[in-house]
């Protein structure tokens, strides 16, 4: 017994420890260092560990010296670091996007749209398709789309009349599939010559329209595909300052390869004055579907004042390692 509560003790001051400092280095930012950057992702997972530790380490120990306060001051510390970029994401916090009243959502107003990085090595188009078919959004963004990609997609346009596709082999290509009348459309590249954004006007059935940003910026960590590794992430900054420019409502939406609660995410949240629909609602992680202990909020959607949500939802998983995620949105009067 003796044994065992020895054991846990040393356990919780040292898993404790290395918490407690990746916590304080996961503040630090503008740094080239891609595994600090990657400290910003598994907070969840770390504030779990957190409280485990102090947990674990408030029963076994028995000399409270100032070692032991010093410990637990900085366990009780992190997490409430922790907390402050988690909590915003819960339903303890204020939505920053409201929910629409049943009467106030009027049918030429409202829209759906649902977004998949539909990973590029999965070969399960079928279960996709299905998905589409089922949730029926107006809208459907499909990223990591390489040609093989593109033409298992093609049967949308039986329901989909007006498409945008530009399908690359680099895991950025991306294909936009909408119910919806589009036009100014643009494919923008707005960092890397490679990494393609969509930017169009979506026409709603009473003839209102508003711009869609649809964006796959590159990751911070290094990959033998186009990454961010030692650079800021600019592409949502200069799209920040597009959507700051528009006068059209605006909806921001795909996979940032980026955390809700990142500092580029904040950035971009004040730069453009688009508001994340996740805030109060829930984390809804997106990435992480073959691993449930690591998964994080990846896929985003973000909205100008004029929108309310109506539905919001994290589908089934098809093969991918991203969730889709389906937003149903209203233009309030």
């Amino acid at each position: 017994m003796k044994t065992a509560k020895k054991a846990t003790f040393y356990l919780a001051i040292l898993l404790g420890t290395l918490l407690i400092l990746a916590t304080l280095l996961s503040l630090l930012y503008d740094l080239p260092y891609w595994y600090i950057k990657a400290l910003d992702f598994p907070r969840e997972q770390m504030l779990v560990g957190l409280l485990l530790c102090l947990i674990l380490f408030l029963p076994v120990n028995n000399k409270w010296r100032f070692s032991a306060v010093a410990f637990v001051v900085g366990l009780v510390s992190a997490i409430a670091i922790q907390s402050t970029f988690i909590l915003p994401y819960t339903s303890l916090a204020d939505k920053t996007v409201a929910s629409a009243k049943p009467s106030a959502q009027q049918a030429d107003r409202t829209f759906s749209l649902l977004i998949a990085n539909v990973w590029m090595e999965n070969r399960q188009a079928d279960q996709f398709l299905q998905l589409v078919q089922q949730s029926d959004p107006d809208l459907v963004l499909a990223m990591e789309t390489d040609q093989w990609w593109a033409d298992q997609l093609s049967p949308l346009r039986q329901k989909y009349a007006h498409v945008v596709s530009y399908p690359l082999d680099n895991t950025y290509g991306m294909v936009l599939y909408s119910k919806l009348p589009l036009n100014k459309t643009q494919i923008m590249f707005l960092k890397h010559k490679t990494v393609p954004s969509i930017h169009t006007n979506v026409v709603l059935p009473n003839g209102e329209e508003f711009i869609l940003h649809a964006m796959h910026p590159v990751p911070p960590k290094p990959s033998e595909y186009p990454d961010n590794v030692g650079e800021e992430e600019v592409a949502l900054l200069k799209v920040g300052k597009m959507v700051s420019k528009a006068d059209k409502p605006s909806v921001a939406a795909g996979d940032f390869n980026d955390v809700a609660w990142s500092r580029t995410s904040r950035m971009f949240n004040t730069e453009s004055r688009l508001r994340d629909v996740r805030v109060g609602r829930g984390i809804y992680n997106s990435f992480g579907a073959k691993n449930i202990l690591l998964r994080y909020p990846l896929d985003h959607v973000y909205v100008s004042e004029e929108f309310q949500v109506v539905e919001m939802d994290r589908l089934p998983k098809f093969g991918s390692d991203h969730f889709p995620i389906l937003v149903k949105l209203t233009l309030a009067e």
